[in-house]
């Protein structure tokens, strides 16, 4: 679990609804379903119409990435291009068809694949980065769904308070209509500006700081490969290694 984003997520959200306590507010007054039903039913309508439904779906999955943990540790795939590499020096590559299966990370598994079927390091390394250009660009039109969704929301929130505003007017003269209808104008507002910059704004952020995480592990996984390859001293592709586990740590 990533502690932080879950926090970052509550204290949000709480600290709103301390906020309009002490302005002598109710919670319960900031409870409207037509309100919810406006601004985040239109949203997700506008944003459907914007995005493919493939991108849609990434993003419903891509909240996993935001609130869990990496499930692969950078230390322990160090370990395993060691351990590779150290076999590759002693029994060469050909013979390490065997470890594959035991390789956690899929694409440090699928670098070796290639280079144990006997591809040139040129064109595996030209593979490997295209494959890492594409993940790229997926991950960033998955975050592009919630930038869309924050950008959405808050105009969508002011045509709830103008619908709630048209029915205060027609029911001026009724005074027991007009407080709910006020009620779901402002409330409105609150939904699509706070949905905006409290959830789908932060959560498209949190998926590229993710991605650029992972792209540090796969260029150095890339580089672990080519080290297994050309057979480079142990010691060596160990601390070109661990330049990476730095330059992860100096991005969060």
């Amino acid at each position: 679990m990533d502690i932080v984003s879950l926090i970052g997520l509550i204290v949000g959200f709480t600290a709103i609804a301390i906020g309009n306590y002490i302005e002598g507010g109710n919670i319960w007054h900031l409870v409207q379903l037509a309100a919810a039903f406006i601004v985040l039913g239109g949203t997700f309508g506008a944003t459907l119409l914007s995005c493919s439904v493939s991108e849609i779906i990434g993003a419903i999955r891509a909240l996993k990435k935001v609130f869990l943990k990496t499930p692969y540790d950078t230390n322990y795939i160090i370990e395993d291009i060691l351990r590779v590499l150290a076999k590759a020096r002693k029994i060469g590559i050909i013979a390490l068809e065997g470890e594959i299966k035991d390789i956690e990370h899929p694409f440090l598994r699928k670098g070796l694949t290639l280079i144990i079927d006997g591809m040139q390091p040129s064109m595996v390394k030209e593979i490997l980065y295209r494959e890492i250009d594409t993940y790229e660009e997926q991950q960033r039109n998955i975050a592009r769904v919630y930038e869309t969704a924050g950008g959405y929301a808050p105009t969508i929130g002011i045509l709830g308070a103008v619908l709630g505003l048209i029915q205060v007017m027609q029911n001026v003269t009724d005074p027991s209509k007009i407080g709910g209808g006020i009620a779901v104008a402002f409330v409105a507002t609150i939904y699509g500006v706070g949905s905006a910059n409290l959830l789908f704004l932060p959560l498209a952020k949190k998926i590229i700081s993710k991605t650029k995480e992972e792209l540090v592990i796969m260029e150095m996984i890339i580089e672990g490969i080519i080290g297994i390859e050309s057979g480079i001293n142990p010691y060596f592709l160990k601390n070109r290694l661990l330049a990476y586990v730095t330059q992860k740590r100096s991005e969060k």
